[in-house]
C-alpha cells in the first residue's frame, strides 16, 4: 500500500512515518515546491466523497469496502465520464488508446 500526502507537519513527523513503516505502508509525499503532485488524487477523493460517501451511512467496514469496490471498479472506471480524457470512461479511453 502507498499512502500519499502533502508536506504538512503531521505527515513529515518521525512518529507518523515510523507508524506507516511499522505497518508496511510506503509513504509517498509531494516534492518540495510542487503542490500539484497529488492533484489527481484530490480530484478522485472529491468525486468519491460527493458521489458515494456524503449523506450515506455504512453498517460496517465490510459494507463500506463493498461500496468502494463497486464504485471504483464498476462506476468510476467503466461508466463515469472524465472530462480530462474527452468525456470517456477510463476503460473506453484505454481501449481507444491501445
Amino acid at each position: 500500500m502507498i499512502f500519499h500526502t502533502d508536506r504538512g507537519v503531521e505527515y513529515t513527523a518521525h512518529r507518523f512515518r515510523d507508524e506507516l513503516k511499522r505497518h508496511g505502508i510506503r509513504h509517498s509525499i509531494n516534492r518540495a515546491g510542487y503542490c500539484t503532485d497529488n492533484a489527481h488524487m484530490e480530484s478522485f477523493f472529491h468525486s468519491l466523497k460527493a458521489e458515494l460517501i456524503r449523506s450515506r451511512t455504512f453498517k460496517n467496514e465490510e459494507e463500506l469496502r463493498q461500496a468502494l469496490k463497486s464504485y471504483i471498479n464498476h462506476f468510476y472506471n467503466q461508466q463515469r465520464l472524465h472530462s480530462g480524457i474527452g468525456y470517456l470512461s477510463p476503460v473506453e479511453y484505454e481501449k481507444m488508446a491501445a
